[in-house]
């Protein structure tokens, strides 16, 4: 046994993530989820280490940090965060700790972390803020650990960390954070429509196309950056069920929930657009196109729903995957424009923007009279499921799944086949 280790987070997923990693070490690991509980521990307890998450209820990291410095003199302090910066990082370090792990991390990074801060305990290292200020410096840690991480890094993180986050998240929260997600993605999905009104005949189709791509991507940056759950990037999850951190069974439960709570999510945001009356805008001509866009996608072959599902997803799984490699909100942002403004401006289908399109343009419809395009003759609930829910729903699984998860998993992760003689 190397030694013994104290976590204190509030969050369940990242005490039991750190007690698996930590185990396999070969440390003895407690936890806390409380940080008055994690003080008393650290009172009764000799660790050699103690982690604690920056943002708590209660006492928060810093104030938790303080009496660490009290009670356990001999302990090399760890802080992490789920809101990095240089700033944190610095105060942290003023404060005792003698490292700071942004989240979310892998097991390498909080493992070598742990290490780095036993080294400078041991060292006897100077507290003063000259001290500090000349070690962010000159430190390769923590100021690069706020920048991008490597595609390596993000396969890991994703599931290893992101992916059995997801499995471990409470039912409630889960369902609550799917609403959510299908409501971000109607939002983005009403200001698309609005934008581009009458964009294609004032600037032509390409630029109207771009000007959609531009204005949904809000979507997936409220889904990312504010946090929720939607089903399409949870495809991800593959790569934890690949890596053996989760099981089929839990995360096919989890899909099926947030998959349902998007629908609810997407609905609640079509049913806003039609009662607010914002479809009257420009004499209904933004009512009329959404009927139009609605009869245009229930109007899709089998084939071709399923193969633009299968593009659309492919990029919003990169986005997803690319936004994990920075730290910074303003990375997430750049990371998510351009292959969500990508998949919208090439015309690919995504199943829970389609939950907000296609029963908008059905309301608008059946409820307020908007008629239906020459030669189409119903827009109705089994056109859209059977037309077009279906087929991009699979289509976009096996976009995500397949060509992001499991093929990053295949480049970085895949467990090297032993040498035969």
């Amino acid at each position: 046994m190397q030694g013994k280790i104290l976590v204190i987070d509030d969050e369940q997923a990242v005490l039991e993530s750190c007690r698996r990693v930590f185990e396999a070490e070969g440390f003895q690991v407690k936890t806390a989820s409380d940080p008055a509980e994690g003080l008393n521990l650290a009172a009764r307890e000799q660790c050699l280490a103690i982690l604690v998450d920056w943002q708590m209820p209660g006492i928060d990291g810093m104030g938790v940090l303080n009496e660490l410095e009290k009670i356990a003199p001999d302990s090399a302090l760890v802080m992490f965060s789920g809101y990095p910066s240089v700033d944190r990082a610095t105060e942290a370090m003023k404060r005792g700790a003698m490292d700071y792990v942004p989240k979310p991390f892998t097991p390498n990074e909080i493992i070598q972390a742990v290490n780095r801060a036993v080294r400078r305990k041991t060292a006897e290292e100077k507290k003063s803020v000259a001290r500090v200020e000349t070690a962010l410096k000159s430190w390769k840690f923590p100021v690069p650990s706020l920048e991008d991480k490597a595609p390596r890094n993000i396969a890991e993180t994703v599931a290893h960390s992101v992916g059995v986050s997801k499995v471990e998240s409470p039912w409630v929260s889960l369902s609550v954070l799917g609403i959510l997600a299908g409501a971000y993605i109607g939002f983005a999905g009403m200001l698309a429509s609005t934008v581009t009104l009458e964009a294609a005949g004032k600037m032509g189709l390409g630029p109207s196309k771009f000007l959609a791509g531009a204005a949904f991507s809000m979507g997936l940056m409220l889904v990312v950056i504010a946090g929720a759950e939607l089903f399409t990037g949870n495809n991800l999850m593959i790569t934890s069920i690949m890596s053996r951190a989760v099981t089929w069974r839990k995360v096919l439960a989890r899909w099926a929930v947030v998959y349902g709570a998007n629908f609810v999510g997407s609905i609640l945001i079509a049913l806003l657009f039609y009662l607010s009356g914002l479809w009257k805008t420009g004499n209904g001509a933004l009512g009329q196109s959404v009927v139009n866009v609605a009869s245009a996608k229930v109007s899709l072959g089998f084939t071709e729903a399923f193969v633009r599902g299968v593009g659309c997803n492919w990029l919003v799984c990169l986005a997803v995957w690319m936004a994990l490699a920075s730290h910074q909100v303003i990375g997430k942002i750049a990371a998510i424009f351009f292959p969500i403004m990508g998949f919208v401006a090439i015309g690919f289908e995504h199943c829970v923007a389609n939950m907000y399109f296609i029963p908008a343009g059905i309301f608008l419809n059946q409820w307020a009279g908007i008629p239906l395009p020459a030669g189409m003759a119903s827009l109705g609930w089994v056109d859209f499921l059977w037309n077009n829910l279906v087929p991009v729903t699979i289509g976009n699984t096996v976009g995500g799944v397949f060509f992001v998860g499991f093929s990053y998993w295949g480049a970085y992760l895949r467990p090297a086949k032993a040498e035969t003689k």
